[in-house]
């Protein structure tokens, strides 16, 4: 994402593949003309929240689900936590999206994502890409298979990855993102559920035989 900021990719991907500076207008149409910007997409992500949360509580009312009571909280707190964050840093970036700036038929001047923006402009949320998160936290899976199938693992990564991409192109191509904000959502999905797979998930290495040997035996009596 660096060399993308540096190299100022964002704005020549975005003139490359997705404005006609020509016609004024972008290449997957206009706010609200997506599915994945719809009410519908984000009733599935609700609905989907609600049947995992309640799942988790099943774990704990009926026995025989108990052994799942681990892995499943574990997919609860990935998915909140890794859009969470995203949702969050939204608010505090205060960067706009590429469909307000001037250049893409916008009013407003382009201000990079370290620079100081003018008190002047109104307050803006597009960085991260919320909508491309919500693609990037299918990894759960991966880490779900890691530590029992390597491959089917692989298979969920490239799954995740894929819907993530294809996320992030569709709103790229109405101006909703710059690739940078979607390869930032990507990056913290990943890095965040990477740390509650080890905090929950990950096997814990079984103890040498010394080792098992001085707890069983404890200090040798004086």
């Amino acid at each position: 994402m660096v060399l993308v900021l540096s190299l100022d990719l964002d704005r020549a991907v975005a003139h490359a593949f997705f404005f006609d500076g020509v016609a004024r207008r972008w290449a997957g149409g206009t706010p609200g003309s997506s599915f994945i910007d719809s009410d519908i997409s984000e009733w599935v992500t609700a609905i989907s929240a609600v049947l995992l949360g309640a799942a988790w509580l099943a774990t704990g009312l009926v026995e025989r689900l108990e052994p799942w009571r681990r892995r499943i909280g574990f997919v609860v707190a990935a998915i909140a936590l890794s859009m969470g964050i995203v949702s969050g840093l939204k608010s505090l970036t205060n960067v706009d999206c590429p469909w307000d700036l001037a250049e893409f038929g916008g009013d407003r001047p382009y201000v990079g994502l370290f620079a100081d923006r003018p008190d002047s402009l109104p307050p803006a949320a597009c960085f991260p890409g919320a909508h491309a998160s919500a693609g990037f936290a299918l990894v759960f899976g991966y880490f779900l298979l890691r530590d029992r199938s390597r491959v089917r693992a692989a298979w969920a990564l490239i799954g995740a990855i894929a819907i993530g991409v294809i996320f992030s192109l569709c709103q790229e191509s109405r101006g909703a993102h710059f690739i940078s904000h979607d390869l930032a959502a990507a990056a913290i999905v990943w890095f965040t559920q990477l740390f509650l797979y080890v905090a929950i998930l990950k096997p814990k290495p079984a103890p040498d035989a010394a080792t098992r040997f001085a707890r069983t035996e404890g200090p040798a009596a004086g």
